[in-house]
């Protein structure tokens, strides 16, 4: 029997759910995951399961109901998993996904008490992902403590963006207490801007790459680097997301603690009451909207598509011009007419989208989409935020 490969364990906890992903690993780099999966019903009474894809396919088991520590619940279901591949792999680290690294953490870190207490000062920052992320580090802490933990951020790839885009204009102190831009999703980022540069000669030119899901944004890269972002300071600003408002104008805010609103209400309905379904009032899923024939479903995907054009044209402005625009995340990589209709809205650009191509294309393998004589190339990129946080775990830890 040959002997057990290394590899990485790459993790996203979330309020209600555990993502994972298992990569192979070799000569300080990683294979393309052996198995994947995610422990969903994790909230107070969820109903919970486990679904896991490997090479034999795809399998779900329903879980006994999480009493407490919903975290020691998914662990306890995710060692069952692991355990089964023990004679082929051995975890020798485990890689989480972390929104917020601060000012402090430019890239990935072994993570530490010291590096934990700093994480957990900038919760207020990203209370939908940062307190879940760090609950996740400490459940394995003490699931693995033989392991190294190495957290990855989603801040870390935008360190490159030039002060001006970093930048709000509030006086002095307040910068340098840390109220800046800082932009997140840098993760998917980095993996599509990867492999964009194995497909396209275009790729280190001027490129806008939107990353759409349930939390949305868009970012501009030159050289591979990114230089402007449309969120900021937190998760919430920029573009329309499932629940989450993106951009708002503070007034608003300011408006509304006149009229008595307090902090747990305007965080409650900036964070989880607006966006997609706030809109709506239907669902915080595209798919969802897409099928409903009721006009505020129409509206919401107009005002989610407008805003993401408008945010485009501003990146493009950034960038001197667009040499390359992809799509990428759950509903860039799905929703094909949400591709085409912004698209034909970023013709003035000479983007041109091939209409048989686009639908076609369903998200599973990354594919260009512009048409023969389109100026701007437009692709279609799967993302794999694990992947980039399991190299980062096989090069930082020497693996």
């Amino acid at each position: 029997m040959s002997a057990a490969q290394n590899a990485i364990l790459a993790v996203n906890a979330g309020s209600s759910s555990l993502k994972f992903a298992l990569y192979p690993q070799h000569d300080h780099q990683v294979d393309t995951a052996c198995l994947t999966g995610t422990v969903e019903g994790l909230e107070p009474g969820g109903m919970p399961c486990i679904r896991v894809r490997g090479e034999h396919g795809e399998s779900q088991q329903i879980l006994p109901p999480a009493a407490g520590d919903s975290f020691g619940h998914a662990l306890a279901a995710l060692g069952g998993i692991l355990e089964q591949h023990a004679d082929s792999v051995r975890i020798v680290a485990i890689a989480h996904r972390i929104v917020h690294g601060g000012e402090r953490y430019a890239v990935s870190t072994v993570l530490d008490d010291t590096a934990l207490r700093y994480l957990e000062s900038l919760s207020s920052l990203a209370p939908l992902h940062q307190p879940h992320n760090l609950d996740g580090v400490h459940a394995f802490r003490r699931a693995y403590p033989a392991l190294p933990q190495v957290g990855c951020f989603d801040t870390a790839f935008h360190a490159t963006i030039p002060v001006a885009e970093q930048m709000f204009a509030l006086p002095h102190a307040l910068r340098a207490s840390g109220i800046r831009r800082y932009g997140f999703h840098g993760l998917s980022y980095r993996y599509v801007a990867g492999r964009l540069a194995e497909r396209s000669a275009q790729a280190g030119k001027k490129v806008l790459i939107a990353h759409l899901g349930n939390g949305a944004s868009a970012c501009a890269l030159q050289d591979g680097k990114s230089i402007a972002t449309s969120m900021g300071f937190s998760a919430l600003d920029g573009l329309v997301m499932g629940t989450r408002s993106g951009a708002v104008d503070p007034g608003v805010l300011l408006h509304l603690m006149r009229q008595d609103w307090d902090l747990e209400k305007i965080e409650r309905t900036l964070y989880r009451e607006s966006g997609l379904s706030g809109v709506s009032g239907i669902s915080a899923d595209m798919r969802t909207l897409r099928a409903s024939e009721h006009p505020d479903a129409a509206l919401a995907i107009a005002l989610f598509t407008h805003r993401l054009v408008k945010e485009c044209g501003a990146l493009t402005a950034c960038l001197g011009g667009l040499d390359l625009i992809a799509f990428t995340g759950g509903i860039g990589e799905h929703d094909t007419a949400l591709r085409l209709a912004a698209c034909q809205r970023l013709h003035y650009l000479g983007v041109k989208i091939d209409a048989g191509r686009n639908l076609a294309a369903t998200g599973n393998r990354t594919l260009p989409i512009h048409a023969p004589d389109s100026r701007v190339e437009v692709w279609i990129v799967p993302t794999d935020e694990g992947r980039v946080a399991a190299g980062d775990a096989a090069q930082l830890c020497r693996l």
